[in-house]
């Protein structure tokens, strides 16, 4: 709780991944990678209670054993390919709303697939939401392109220009950009009931490292992640 204000995080995790087969539970220096998120929500200081929203047996199994609530299996038509997990949000929320008559004013959504984000992360991330009185929250790292500067798009005949008009010779000039690290959103419940999207029109962006950024979604990613954890296997 922060402020008076009752906070639930929603852990999604669904079993068919394409990228990375198995991810979610994919051991990473000796633990699966989902314990990592749920250490994360556990060490929170401000997160009342924290749920995993799963459609695989497999992933449950896993997931209680290093303890975490599932109140629910998450139907199949929420975990396909295209499923939108603002649609897996609204699902929880009434879901904890309608069969356990839970009610809360903020919800945090954390992927499992961030695996190096700090619960200060976390926390800092719900506190710009309600002091800065923000519609909602994201987190970001700086990005590695810029598309005032750097980035090339091709235009039906097939030529090159730059993604984004602008008269920038450096990148230091150009328009300061950032990357979705896809690791923390925040929303009043309410608002996301109501707009059920994540640009509004008052969100504001959480900054973090780029080491604390790494998320996983090929082999090549988790490769990268088995080296900043020290992962000897």
């Amino acid at each position: 709780m922060y402020k008076g204000h009752k906070i639930l995080c929603v852990i999604p995790v669904r079993g068919g991944s394409k990228g990375l087969p198995g991810k979610n539970i994919k051991k990473l220096n000796g633990k699966p990678l989902i314990a990592y998120t749920l250490d994360h929500a556990r060490r929170s200081k401000l997160i009342d209670r924290t749920i995993v929203s799963t459609d695989s047996p497999e992933i449950a199994k896993v997931a209680k054993n290093f303890g975490a609530e599932l109140p629910f299996i998450r139907p199949a038509y929420l975990a396909a390919d295209k499923s939108s997990t603002i649609d897996v949000l609204v699902h929880a929320i009434n879901f904890m709303q309608d069969e356990l008559n839970y009610d809360f004013d903020i919800i945090v959504l954390l992927h499992a697939t961030t695996p190096f984000r700090t619960s200060k992360d976390v926390d800092s991330s719900i506190k710009l939401l309600v002091d800065k009185k923000a519609q909602n929250v994201f987190s970001v790292a700086d990005a590695h392109r810029n598309p005032y500067f750097n980035m090339v798009e091709l235009d039906k005949k097939g030529y090159a220009s730059l993604s984004k008009k602008g008269k920038f010779v450096t990148r230091q000039a150009a328009p300061l950009v950032y990357d979705m690290n896809s690791s923390i959103y925040v929303w009043w419940k309410d608002i996301l009931l109501k707009n059920k999207k994540i640009f509004l029109r008052k969100s504001l962006v959480y900054v973090m490292p780029k080491e604390r950024s790494v998320d996983i979604d090929d082999e090549y990613d988790f490769k990268v992640a088995s080296a900043i954890a020290g992962d000897k296997q």
